[in-house]
């Protein structure tokens, strides 16, 4: 048999490729440079606080100042994963590869991808709602959403600068009440945007870009079903049953860090396995997102339902 650890290396890449490519939150995952990851669930985020200007005295000369540079250790809260069984007489070594990298890759696609743009987005929303940087109660409509999104967008402005970039993520049921707004069409732009490698087109708005996410991944709250208790036996996630929808989340691009980790995939082949005669598969990812103390006010979101 060839060997399993080089099929799970190849599996593993294009797994964590895909990851940042295919999740509309993806571009969260570019800011994660600094994150010190050594295995396992725990990461190192970094948070750099230092002092402002003072006076420059001409006898003294400068005030001395302090930067420091320190680190918090995070946990990454979601553990998940599934294990995939393809009988021996479905697939042969020759063809193994293959079929398992399309079993892996769909599921990624569609189960994977979906959960952890969901988790990311409630996340989001959840901090924001503690920090006092959400609003609710909007119900969007063409006559009135330029105003209301221009005026979050300004929101964040205030406080971070026009300089600092941002990106204002969408629930695409929105993004089609915006699209046919009064006089967007005089603030509405395309323009290439960047995750993982890959350049896209997208829809901006003075040169910020808008990203839509599907209204089922764009909920303040979820229920990630762990696959065994009864009613969960599917996995996946369902919106919580408190769950606000979100109508969009403005974003300074350096302000939400995500980290996702696709655990080197287990591979076990038919002689190998002892519960049946078939290639088995364990998939496993780590995932979470936070944004420092530091960096909340770079975001806004608005929320359809009222807070309150």
């Amino acid at each position: 048999m060839a060997n399993t650890l080089e099929y799970a290396k190849i599996f593993q890449t294009e797994l964590d490729a895909q990851m940042v490519a295919g999740a509309t939150s993806g571009w969260m995952e570019l800011n994660s440079d600094m994150v010190k990851y050594n295995g396992g669930n725990e990461v190192k985020i970094p948070k750099i606080v230092m002092d402002g200007m003072a006076d420059y005295d001409r006898d003294n000369g400068f005030v001395k100042g302090s930067v420091t540079l320190s680190y918090q250790t995070q946990t990454l809260t979601q553990d998940r994963g599934r294990t995939f069984s393809i009988d021996a007489m479905d697939v042969d070594e020759t063809n193994f590869v293959t079929t398992a990298a399309k079993l892996l890759g769909e599921f990624q696609r569609t189960k994977v991808i979906p959960e952890v743009d969901a988790y990311r987005y409630s996340k989001i929303a959840s901090l924001a709602i503690a920090g006092g940087k959400a609003s609710g109660g909007y119900t969007a409509a063409t006559t009135d959403i330029l105003t209301k999104l221009l005026a979050d967008i300004y929101t964040v402005q205030d406080i971070v600068g026009e300089n600092e970039p941002l990106v204002v993520t969408i629930n695409t049921s929105i993004a089609a009440i915006l699209d046919l707004a009064d006089k967007v069409e005089k603030r509405l732009d395309v323009i290439d945007f960047t995750k993982g490698g890959v350049n896209v087109k997208v829809k901006s708005i003075d040169n910020i870009p808008i990203i839509k996410a599907p209204s089922a991944r764009m909920k303040t709250a979820y229920v990630f079903n762990d696959g065994t208790t009864a009613g969960q036996e599917a996995g996946g996630f369902v919106p919580d049953v408190a769950a606000r929808d979100i109508n969009w989340i403005i974003s300074a691009r350096r302000s939400p860090i995500a980290v996702s980790k696709t655990d080197n995939p287990r591979i076990f082949d038919p002689q190998t396995n002892q519960t049946a005669n078939a290639w088995k598969i364990d998939y496993r990812k780590y995932h979470d997102l936070w944004i420092p103390d530091n960096k909340l006010a770079g975001v806004f979101v608005n929320i359809k339902q009222a807070l309150a």
